[in-house]
């Protein structure tokens, strides 16, 4: 997105245009941003905002690189130091390196209380990082004074506390609070009323509050309410009232309704205004107070500052004592005010020399985001504070004498300031195994990078595993990348680049895929090896495998994910919580088949149509072509079969492409237009044929009433360029599939109307055949449905036809499949998609979606944006430490954030569950027993060590899918005689298997009771010690 065009590189931005739209990107392309102060929090939000896209950011610090930074700034590097280099002549390049569209620039300028404020006249925003209170105050008093005003954040780390600060002007007006997509509801009906009352289809909850406005559409009857904007009071979560309609026209039937989106504006005020009323932000729940208490022991900090010239030393009571008694008088002077935090106060004295890495991270990805909307306009601002601590880090930490915290000269100093020595050196025998390199695997290895985790000289060592290769929109946030890593495999590239921010660190990278196929690589033995297992992935069905795995092994997960501005962290502890498995999200809503096929009501389903289309030309039919002439090489072969009216699965649908495969590009247009009849116009015209429009159903409802859409025949016109693209892009994947060559003259309006002009269209004939209308029936199984005796004299016929006119040669034998890829501008596979859904759409006269948001839906794009990514990644290399630490169950955080509203929730984990077999027996997912036999230990033998060692028997044993035991199934009792050997069929190199056992219930007529798993070693020496 270059800063004198405003077209958006959509290879690069496309993941984050779907967070943000297109009017922000454009927005950001024209804007410069002012950051100073080149430690850790600064280094992060300069990354995250180049990687978005602003016109220019000017990077300012007048320090020098000092080893300390190295701990904490990850641009800056062992030569830096060594050179005595400025940081933010160290940073600046690299930054740059970031985003080409972005300009980068420098200064090492002093910026103090004399300094002449003008030359901030030429940003929109203005950010501040360690920077003094006096300062901040004063650079935010010009920021607020200009027209338009300077939008201002200020932001600081000290040890285990930071705050963000904002300040966008007293009328600063968001398009879009929330950036939730608005959703089309149908209604129910709608009373004649007032006030009238609207009801949603189905009981549908509509998300509405009371005081927003609604926009109706397609209503019958009741006519006089389309397209006008009524405020909504909610009355229930599916129903609410629009004001007087007594006046309207009776409601009929049908129509739509979708909240309209209306500008808001907020008002703030200064630092100054602010510091003894604060609006504060309350993120952790469980400590209310925990904002006010932070806010007034930072602000005592910032006085002992100015008092003392310098922080608080490491340990110093004497300093922990003056720090405490600045901010019980610093309270005082609040008018919203908490009780004084006395341990906070003190863990800040102790720490406010210190950084944590992760702290940085998570309050950087919330302030960028603050930043993108001060000079957008979009979403809601924070107003005006939000304070973070880990004082559960370290509270147990306490104890400890003032050595371990001391500096030693390297680059652990900042985060040994705040967690001591001896932890740091636990950091470094770490042995991490982490699953996804993407967005959230480069945050990750950057934190595990600065706090040092998994140093080779320490026998540590991070493992990582992804398949993919790096594509040009991974590069938008996926920031340890660069163009020249195009088409690189992700792993070995992310550890390349994480050894060059700690050169000590142990990568071992690998490009497998974790699922059952690589045990044999991701084995128990590998995961005895492990400490903990972090969780970098994209997809539910992938993290429940780990999670199975580390419940099996007793691993802790840090598992987290994002989705566009929201994210989410979840900590999954042996023995404390309750595991990812523990519970289970609401499957995704399919969408009905008959809906796909016959009655599309919202554009998703004519995108889905549309994708669905591809999927079974494009890859499905050369898929079972291929396989159909692999399994039967020879044609003569299949033609005596079929001829023997032996069943050949899939023959005709074979023979059917085999005989109408085109050879030349002008018969693949020809496809492509008779597609186009009996998509867009043959289609219409049979559901019109089989349900008239004035057809009624059983109880004298209209069978074509919303959401049923009835659908209107489109007639062609290759003067139409959605006609035009349809036809081309069509042709296209069809020459691709059959290998046939075209030119760029053949894609030209003149070439496909010149061989249109000849083409025949067939009269349309009316079936008889029924249309499926059943909400709850699936697709039929084509391959599995039985051919009738024409057909087969037709394939028949087909084949032989084919055969005495030389059509069966191995090149016609094999099909090439397309693989959808979105992302591809030039492989025609979008242009069929929207062009298709848009043809769709107009024939049910849904609202058209543009190429983006088809691809969005299509691709199931997940919206991503560096902030979000960075934030969550800080937050679980938190609680990464709490895990080394071995902290109790309440130290623990789980959380849920929006940046875009914004809301950061913090809270326990869920507490790991104890189920009861007998009054004293009970388990939890993480208890595993284990039985020790040998060659010729029994099933019965098995039972009874279970009843021995445990106290209870079994009375269901189960292995996997097979029923090794069941005592009401027939000849289930000779099998107790039987080894286990025998029964289980191990593999040589099989040490033991995890059974599935039950037992009996106390009471008659009860269900059996389920056991934790039984791990059975198939010999003494197979156990583990």
């Amino acid at each position: 997105m270059a800063a004198d065009s405003m077209e958006i590189d959509d290879s690069l931005y496309s993941r984050q245009r779907y967070v943000l739209g297109d009017s922000a990107m454009q927005q950001m392309a024209q804007s410069s941003v002012f950051l100073s102060g080149m430690g850790g929090l600064g280094v992060e939000i300069a990354k995250n905002i180049v990687l978005a896209g602003v016109k220019a950011v000017t990077l300012h610090d007048t320090k020098l690189c000092e080893t300390w930074d190295l701990g904490s700034n990850f641009f800056i590097r062992q030569e830096d130091v060594m050179s005595q280099k400025k940081r933010v002549e160290a940073v600046c390049p690299r930054v740059a390196e970031l985003n080409p569209y972005v300009h980068v620039d420098m200064s090492s300028s002093t910026l103090d209380s004399n300094v002449d404020l003008s030359f901030l006249r030429k940003y929109q925003c203005v950010i501040l990082t360690e920077a003094s209170l006096s300062l901040q105050k004063r650079v935010n008093e010009f920021c607020h004074s200009q027209q338009p005003p300077i939008r201002f954040i200020g932001c600081d780390a000290y040890g285990i506390c930071v705050r963000v600060f904002c300040d966008f002007g007293e009328e600063f007006e968001v398009s879009d609070p929330t950036g939730e997509e608005p959703k089309e509801i149908f209604i129910q009906s709608v009373t004649q009323d007032n006030p009238g009352v609207v009801s949603c289809m189905d009981n549908r909850p509509h998300g509405l509050q009371t005081g927003q406005s609604v926009v109706f559409r397609e209503v019958n009857g009741m006519e006089e309410l389309n397209c006008t904007i009524r405020v909504v009071s909610v009355i229930s979560p599916h129903s609410f009232a629009i004001g007087d309609t007594s006046c309207l026209q009776p409601y009929a039937h049908g129509g739509f309704f979708f909240l309209v989106k209306t500008p808001k504006t907020y008002k703030f005020e200064t630092i100054e205004t602010q510091l003894c009323d604060p609006q504060v932000l309350t993120a952790d729940f469980s400590k209310p107070e925990a904002p006010l208490q932070i806010h007034a022991a930072m602000l005592a900090l910032d006085t002992f500052q100015e008092q003392h010239s310098r922080l608080p030393n490491i340990g110093c009571l004497q300093d922990a004592e003056v720090l405490l008694k600045l901010t019980e008088e610093v309270n005082a002077t609040l008018r919203n005010k908490a009780s004084v935090n006395t341990e906070l106060v003190r863990c800040l004295s102790r720490t406010a020399r210190g950084a944590l890495p992760p702290l940085a991270a998570a309050v950087g990805g919330l302030a960028s985001q603050e930043a993108l909307k001060a000079i957008t306009g979009k979403f809601a601002p924070l107003q005006q504070w939000f304070y973070l601590d880990a004082i559960e880090l370290v509270r147990p930490l306490q104890s400890l004498s003032v050595e371990e915290f001391l500096p030693r000269g390297d680059r652990y100093d900042g985060l040994r300031a705040c967690i001591g020595e001896s932890l740091c050196v636990e950091l470094h025998k770490l042995r991490v195994f982490m699953v996804g390199t993407g967005a959230i695997g480069c945050e990750m290895l950057k934190n595990f990078a600065l706090l040092g985790v998994g140093l080779a000289k320490s026998s540590g060592e991070v493992c990582i595993t992804d398949p993919d290769l790096i594509e040009k929109s991974n590069l938008n946030r996926q920031f340890l990348f660069r163009p020249h890593h195009i088409q690189k495999p992700k792993s070995t590239t992310a550890a390349e680049a994480t050894q060059e921010i700690n050169p000590d660190l142990q990568v071992d990278a690998h490009l497998n895929k974790v699922c059952p196929a690589t045990e044999g690589i991701y084995s128990d033995d590998f995961y005895s090896r492990l400490h903990l297992v972090v969780t970098a992935l994209d997809n539910i069905e992938a993290r429940r495998y780990v999670d199975s795995r580390c419940v099996s092994n007793q691993r802790a997960l840090l598992d987290s994910g994002t989705m566009g501005t929201k994210g989410h962290t979840e900590i999954i502890v042996p023995n404390l919580t309750e595991s990812y498995n523990s519970h289970r999200d609401p499957p995704e809503e399919e969408i009905p088949f008959c809906t796909l096929k016959s009655f599309p009501s919202v554009i998703e389903h004519t995108i889905q149509w549309a994708r669905d289309k591809f999927e079974s030309a494009f890859v499905h039919k050369p898929s079972m072509y291929n396989s159909f002439w692999q399994t039967h090489s020879s044609a003569e072969t299949v033609l005596h079969r079929i001829q023997a009216r032996e069943n050949l699965e899939g023959a005709f649908q074979v023979i059917k492409l085999l005989s109408r495969r085109p050879s030349q590009w002008e018969q693949c247009v020809i496809i492509a237009r008779l597609k186009f009849e009996k998509y867009f116009k043959r289609k219409a015209l049979q559901l019109l044929h089989s349900f008239p429009l004035d057809t009624r159903l059983k109880d004298g409802s209209l069978f074509w009433q919303s959401p049923k859409r009835p659908p209107t025949p489109i007639q062609f016109d290759l003067k139409d360029s959605l006609h035009f693209t349809f036809i081309v892009g069509t042709a296209r994947l069809f020459a691709g599939i059959y290998s046939i060559p075209y030119s760029e003259t053949d894609l030209s309006e003149e070439a496909v109307a010149r061989i249109l002009s000849g083409v025949k269209i067939p009269q349309y004939q009316p079936s008889e055949k029924s249309i499926e209308t059943d909400e709850t029936a699936k697709k039929p199984d084509q391959m599995k449905m039985p051919l009738n005796s024409e057909e087969e004299i037709e394939a028949i016929t087909q084949l032989e036809d084919a055969m005495s006119t030389n059509g069966v040669t191995p090149a016609r034998l094999h099909m090439n499949l397309l693989q959808f890829e979105k992302d591809d501008d030039s492989n025609g596979h979008m242009d069929y998609v929207t062009s298709a859904s848009a043809l769709r759409a107009r024939m049910y006269s849904i609202e058209p979606a543009d190429r983006l948001k088809t691809k969005r839906i299509a691709g199931k794009i997940i919206p991503a944006i560096a902030t979000a990514t960075a934030a969550v990644a800080g937050l679980v290399s938190l609680e990464l430490i709490k895990v080394v630490e071995g902290c109790e169950f309440e130290a623990f955080k789980n959380c849920f954030f929006n940046l875009a509203i914004p809301v950061m929730v913090l809270s326990e984990p869920a507490a790991v569950k104890r189920t009861s077999i007998r009054d004293n027996i009970d388990f939890t997912i993480w208890d595993c027993w284990t039985i020790c036999g040998h060659e010729d230990f029994t099933l019965s033998d098995f039972m009874n060590a279970v009843r021995e060692k445990y106290g209870i028997e079994p009375t269901m044993v189960v292995h996997g899918v097979k029923m090794l035991y069941v005592p009401v199934m027939p000849g289930h009792s000779k099998r107790l005689k039987l080894t286990m050997q025998k029964l289980i069929r191990p593999s040589a190199e099989r040490r033991y298997v995890d059974l599935t056992v039950s037992f009996a219930p106390e009471a008659d007529g009860d269900e059996d009771l389920p056991g934790p798993p039984v791990r059975y070693y198939f010999s003494h020496t197979g156990e583990t010690p």
